[in-house]
């Protein structure tokens, strides 16, 4: 596989990621795209807006790429301590679920126009990241944001999960087997009784 293609096989893993969690939102209200499902608040429009900030992070700002377009929530420059913490896991009553949605396509492709501008060898900085691995190349960088991307995924089918019951992949891709409400009740009753045995 030649490096461009390399580059082309994680970019298209990434926007996989995205348009996935993008699509856990498709059909539900503003409640419950917002609503904390987990003791510790994680909600869908919360991940979109926090992969938002992590995309303009990793691939604007590690590699000294400035995006044109500004959200609040993303604000590296002030450090650790210089905004709320978790202000990009949930979104507030005015943040519009479109506008979030904007913003992170926005920042698709600013990541984009990074990727094709750089070879996979280009050097970021990751100042969290120096005593771990070092200055990471934009390969590496791109590895950690689709696996950022794919752990959020994740969180995203539970959330929905709770939310509706609706699960999978995508659209008509579940990848879960079929079978009925019965059924699911029967398996949670079995694997339930197995953690009760041991």
């Amino acid at each position: 596989m030649t490096a461009t293609d390399f580059k082309t096989d994680l970019q298209r893993h990434l926007q996989d990621a995205r348009e996935t969690v993008v699509r856990k939102l498709d059909g539900l209200s503003e409640r419950d795209v917002r609503r904390p499902l987990t003791p510790t608040g994680t909600n869908l429009l919360g991940l979109v807006k926090h992969l938002a900030g992590v995309e303009l992070l990793y691939l604007g700002w590690v590699f000294d790429r400035q995006p044109t377009v500004q959200v609040p929530w993303f604000r590296p420059d002030l450090g650790a301590a210089g905004l709320e913490p978790n202000v990009d896991m949930w979104a507030t009553a005015e943040e519009s679920r479109e506008a979030i949605l904007d913003s992170y396509r926005t920042a698709w492709k600013h990541a984009d126009e990074t990727v094709e501008a750089l070879p996979l060898d280009a050097v970021g900085h990751v100042p969290w990241w120096v005593e771990r691995t070092g200055t990471p190349s934009l390969q590496r960088v791109l590895v950690h944001l689709i696996g950022e991307t794919e752990r959020h995924t994740g969180h995203a089918d539970i959330v929905r999960e709770l939310i509706d019951g609706e699960v999978g992949y995508r659209p008509g891709v579940a990848a879960m087997p079929e079978a009925d409400a019965q059924w699911w009740a029967a398996y949670r009753a079995k694997v339930a009784a197995a953690a009760e045995q041991a």
